[in-house]
């Protein structure tokens, strides 16, 4: 559907260079050489994959020299990790311990910031929730989200919070439209198809299987398990909406822009039942705001994911901690743990232990733990690869195009588009910060993974100043700093077969009762209402078993 994007990049960013030598033609020659990019600083900030590597090769580790104590250990610090030691927190379970790998905490809600403005590293808003998703709402009205309650029941939303307008917009045919949905230069015949797949959609959300339940929900396990719609797990999205003749290129583009907003996939490589859920399951409302209404915040699910550690932490969240190996102990569970910093190990008996770690995490912890079975239903786990830039600009350029939306989507374009991380601020700077996304979908994920970490800063600076200078001609001279961060593990990818195969439930069953899962990719969907309901369905199997 797409032209060759690495093709298109190429070209394009030759002939930026090929235009400034043209320009520079009666310069000397150190000029003509200059390097277009060369103002920009910056470089490849994460993720640091080094901690991690230590997995391979644990026998080099040093012996570990104490041992502490408790009731329950959780691995992970992701919003899966988080929200089960917030429910056991509340739950007023003691000697809870959290360790987190990594440096900082939060998965790919992780988040950052500079003199301009705080932006996220990874996920950066959610949509208004389900009004019966009472865990996700009491929360929201925890942290000042929800502000109250009408007389109805119905939320009212922190006008803060809410996205602000303008809200979305897309590039295409050489304009800007407001929306994402294809609109400027669409043939009649194009939105005629638009409008019987927005029927569809329409039906699928008011859809109730046999057994009463939704069709398509927010968490996906409450969604029905009636067959006529589990079935289409079976098929790919592409194929799905290609059978029912739906042609229009512009219609699969903005499909396929679904698929690579949430998952990570392409129409080839998303199931049709995730395919549909994307458009489906969203049923929130709020008092003040539309069924469509979009939650944010500079330093996007970081906010949420600052907010869970808060309502949590007793002193007992560590990171630079590498849990890397787990075994069985008369007492419970010993699990050893790497202390990156001091480079020293210890172990941990717990009673319990939540791993909210992903799968391809755990393989290397749970050695003789883990069953054939369990290892076989991991192999069905695939992981989308993401890039994320995070870009400060020092200046907007003199064109069409600014001032910003909040999130900005190029048409017909490898990556998914722009945020604006300084949208939701009440100070309008002539500085912003801006947070380029970029799934890799025109490979298998492997290949793509190792590829990604294998290209250089200067290469991916390429990559993304030219797809903006598409939208933003001159834009790149503005540019001041940029930061990549690239996800290896970006998100669990819902590819055919595996939202309602039996792998997601063997993998998230415990283990001698001793040891429990919590994490995104046990749901086939990587969003942070998915990772919030997992943390507590984990927090509430470790209760019961206490």
């Amino acid at each position: 559907m797409h032209t060759d994007p690495k093709y298109n990049r190429r070209i394009f960013f030759k002939q930026l260079l090929a235009g400034s030598a043209l320009l520079t033609a009666g310069m000397q020659t150190s000029c003509k050489n200059k390097n277009p990019l060369g103002h920009i600083t910056g470089g490849i900030v994460g993720a640091n994959s080094k901690a991690g590597h230590l997995l391979r090769n644990i026998d080099a580790l040093p012996k570990p020299s104490r041992q502490i104590n408790a009731d329950v250990l959780i691995i992970g610090s992701g919003i899966s990790g988080l929200s089960a030691k917030r429910w056991l927190h509340q739950s007023r379970i003691k000697n809870v311990m959290l360790i987190e790998m990594d440096d900082h905490f939060g998965g790919n809600a992780h988040h950052g910031k500079n003199a301009v403005s705080a932006y996220p590293w990874g996920a950066h808003y959610i949509p208004v929730p389900d009004s019966r998703n009472r865990e996700l709402i009491d929360f929201l009205k925890e942290t000042g989200v929800i502000t109250g309650f009408d007389d109805t029941g119905v939320p009212v939303y922190n006008e803060y919070y809410l996205c602000m307008d303008p809200e979305e917009r897309l590039f295409i045919n050489g304009m800007w439209q407001d929306g994402i949905v294809p609109e400027a230069g669409v043939p009649a015949a194009d939105k005629e198809q638009y409008r019987r797949f927005a029927s569809m959609i329409n039906e699928f959300k008011i859809a109730v299987g046999t057994d009463g339940k939704d069709a398509f929900a927010i968490p996906l396990d409450h969604s029905s398990a009636d067959e006529q719609y589990r079935k289409l797990d079976k098929i790919t999205f592409g194929q799905y909406v290609r059978d029912l003749g739906f042609t229009s290129k512009s219609l699969l583009w903005y499909l396929e822009y679904g698929c690579k907003d949430d998952y990570g996939c392409n129409l080839e490589t998303t199931s049709a039942w995730a395919g549909i859920h994307y458009f489906a399951s969203r049923k929130g409302r709020g008092s003040n705001t539309g069924a469509a209404g979009v939650l944010t915040w500079p330093e996007g699910n970081g906010f949420l994911m600052e907010n869970l550690k808060k309502q949590s932490d007793n002193g007992d969240i560590f990171s630079s901690q590498l849990a890397y190996k787990i075994q069985e102990h008369e007492s419970g569970t010993e699990v050893y743990v790497y202390d990156v910093n001091r480079k020293e190990s210890y172990t941990v008996l717990a009673k319990k232990v939540l791993m909210a770690s992903p799968q391809y995490v755990n393989k290397h912890l749970l050695g003789g733990l883990g069953s054939a079975i369990r290892e076989k239903a991991v192999a069905d786990f695939h992981y989308a690869p993401w890039v994320i830039a995070n870009i400060t600009l020092s200046k907007m350029p003199r064109q069409r195009g600014f001032p910003l939306c909040w999130d900005n989507v190029i048409y017909g374009t490898a990556s998914v588009g722009y945020v604006d991380a300084n949208h939701q601020g009440l100070v309008n700077s002539i500085k912003r910060v801006i947070t380029f996304y970029l799934p890799l979908v025109n490979e298998q994920p492997d290949v793509a993974r190792r590829k990604a970490l294998a290209t250089k800063y200067e290469h991916w600076l390429e990559i993304i100043t030219a797809e903006l200078e598409h939208a933003h001609p001159g834009i790149t001279e503005c540019i001041e700093h940029a930061d990549v961060w690239i996800w290896g593990h970006g998100m669990i990818a819902p590819c055919p077969g595996f939202v309602w195969g039996e792998s997601r439930r063997v993998a998230a069953a415990p283990i001698a009762n001793k040891v429990f899962f919590a994490h995104s990719d046990l749901c086939g969907i990587s969003i942070f209402e998915e990772a919030f309901y997992q943390g507590i369905r984990a927090a509430k199997e470790i209760i019961q078993s206490l």
